[in-house]
């Protein structure tokens, strides 16, 4: 009997979760088991709103995938991912081919637009660590440019940030403790650089507790972020967007997307059928008419039975469905009884930069301030933790509130 061969696609939250969990759930020599990832690092897609701000430095949020995966037990293949063939059960890769018995999708996302005109062409995206990056440089860029051009636009420190979902928010707290540090460095007075964060919702964070919402728009009206809600995006230009039916424009040097994503593009180029962007997968997190393919993380929406709407895409969500596939593929080759996903919720910190945070933990107890800064750091080291043990830890953890 051939050993099974296991695919994992994707080095996120989901696919490094659950290529650790396999290789606890079998023996060395048990199974054949395959990482494929396009770079040789994972990272912490949770701290890239802070790279692209430029409040954290770029290698802080890189973990070198050898440094956490045991690679005498995981054949690690850095390589892109061209296409997913279901009927021969085979990945395309760039530079060759991979066959799979069971096979594990988690490869991200990408940026949703929506159809809004020139959002693709004119608009940065927290994506990657790469994209993160190219803000920070740009952002820094225009206010050099601000500094040394003659008779130059205040339009240049003008950045405007579509979305008040988790991650514009935290990006626009992030941007408010930067952006005083960059004016001291080029010296330009605070009170000329704009901060816009537009919202086609009545309120920031939809679904988050009133109170919370309260807490952390007052925060970052009082370091100097504004708030456009019930407003839409209606086109982005090079140096501008259009808002709303009145077609206001407001100009500005740097637009960054946060309003939506969508599963990796490969997901539906491979025949997966999409539901708004993503795969409705099983409760078992199969792909539905496929016994061998899981999809986690951001390429998939797994129902809650209570609400009947997805859960939210979570890092905390990932993570787990990594526990249920992992199992689920066990079962699978020695029976038993498959695993419904059932998500545990530990609750949600969202970070306001600096000092500030706010959220809610276990049974809905309310966190405020530096006490939920430091509640977001102890989130942040326990993945750490999950997933390198100590080392990993005292090598990149957060262990001061600010």
């Amino acid at each position: 009997m051939n050993t099974p061969r296991i695919v994992v696609l994707g080095a996120g939250y989901a696919g490094m979760m659950t290529t650790k969990r396999l290789t606890q759930q079998f023996a060395p020599g048990e199974v054949e088991i395959t990482l494929v990832n396009k770079h040789n690092y994972h990272y912490q897609t949770t701290w890239l709103h802070e790279v692209a701000a430029g409040t954290i430095d770029v290698n802080r949020s890189r973990i070198m995938i050898e440094d956490v995966i045991d690679t005498k037990r995981v054949h690690f293949v850095q390589d892109t991912v061209v296409k997913i063939n279901k009927d021969e059960k085979k990945v395309q890769l760039e530079n060759g081919e991979l066959d799979y018995d069971f096979l594990v999708i988690g490869l991200g996302f990408e940026k949703a637009t929506f159809g809004i005109p020139g959002m693709q062409e004119n608009a940065f995206s927290i994506q990657s660590v790469d994209t993160s990056r190219m803000i920070r440089d740009h952002i820094e860029y225009q206010f050099a440019r601000y500094k040394y051009e003659e008779d130059a636009s205040d339009d240049l420190l003008t950045i405007i940030v579509g979305g008040a979902g988790f991650t514009g928010i935290e990006f626009v707290g992030e941007l408010a403790e930067r952006v005083p540090v960059l004016c001291k460095k080029y010296d330009i007075p605070r009170h000329k650089v704009k901060i816009i964060n537009v919202e086609a919702m009545d309120t920031v964070l939809p679904g988050f507790d009133e109170e919370l919402v309260d807490y952390a728009k007052r925060s970052l009206t009082a370091r100097g972020v504004q708030f456009k809600l019930g407003t839409m995006i209606k086109e982005v230009k090079e140096d501008a967007v259009i808002l709303g039916d009145e077609k206001e424009e407001i100009k500005a040097a740097t637009i960054v997307w946060t309003g939506g994503v969508q599963a990796n593009s490969i997901v539906g180029e491979s025949g997966f059928e999409l539901t708004k962007g993503k795969v409705n997968v099983e409760p078992t997190l199969k792909a539905p008419g496929h016994d061998d393919v899981f999809i986690l993380g951001d390429c998939a929406w797994v129902m809650n039975k209570e609400t009947g709407r997805p859960y939210p895409p979570t890092a905390q969500i990932a993570m787990q469905e990594a526990d249920t596939c992992a199992h689920n593929i066990r079962t699978m080759m020695y029976g038993g009884t498959l695993e419904e996903f059932q998500f545990d919720d530990k609750g949600t910190v969202a970070s306001l930069g600096g000092k500030e945070a706010m959220g809610k933990i276990f049974d809905g107890y309310k966190l405020y301030g530096v006490q939920a800064k430091a509640m977001k750091n102890v989130i942040d080291d326990r993945y750490l933790f999950l997933l390198g043990g100590p080392k990993l830890v005292l090598k990149k953890g957060k262990f001061r509130p600010f």
